[in-house]
């Protein structure tokens, strides 16, 4: 495993021991770094805390497994400091676009926690680099390219499902941000090949 992919899946863990050890979703930890709408902009460092916090052990394993598997194949592609840039930049704007949410009116000041924004935010720019490759959805073959397109409709209609229990608008914005920050890492590859050959 790659060196970044494994320390920030070490820090989701040990925090989420803390949680547990601390009394899990009622847990101090959990009430100061759980990223409340309402809060936002008074504790701006919950955008950043909610990150390594997750809801319980179902959600903890599919973000671990997403991050071993794609932050793993994003850092063979790019080096340590795209990788952060891209990792906690979508975390961050995808509890950004959470806000929004609230701001808007579409959901009320619930809380939300976990680092799927970030990892939507790497499945993005995996999109981009290997647009081919194919992964499984629900046991069908699906390439990145169209995974994505599902992936931005099902989180944009979920934005507008509060009873889902699921902050669809930080995946969505999180993805967002990885596509873009993907076009970004391309045309840098891209350029650096050129360079290289001519």
């Amino acid at each position: 495993m790659n060196n970044l992919s494994f320390y920030l899946l070490a820090l989701i863990i040990l925090a989420f021991v803390f949680q547990m050890i601390n009394g899990g979703l009622t847990s101090t930890l959990t009430q100061i770094g759980v990223f409340a709408p309402s809060l936002a902009f008074v504790q701006p460092w919950r955008f950043l805390t909610s990150i390594f916090l997750h809801g319980g052990i179902t959600h903890l394993f599919f973000n671990a497994y997403a991050l071993f598997l794609f932050g793993t194949i994003l850092e063979s592609k790019v080096n340590k400091n795209d990788f952060l840039i891209l990792f906690f930049g979508a975390g961050l704007i995808g509890n950004l676009f959470y806000l929004l949410t609230y701001i808007l009116g579409i959901i009320p000041p619930i809380p939300a926690l976990g680092a799927s924004g970030a990892i939507y935010g790497i499945l993005g720019a995996v999109a981009i680099l290997l647009p081919d490759m194919v992964i499984y959805m629900w046991f069908f073959p699906m390439r990145m390219r169209e995974a994505t397109l599902f992936w931005i409709v099902l989180e944009l209609l979920g934005t507008f499902d509060v009873s889902s229990g699921i902050a669809s608008a930080a995946h969505l914005g999180g993805l967002l941000f990885g596509l873009v920050y993907g076009w970004h890492l391309k045309r840098k590859i891209n350029e650096a090949a050129w360079w290289q050959t001519s």
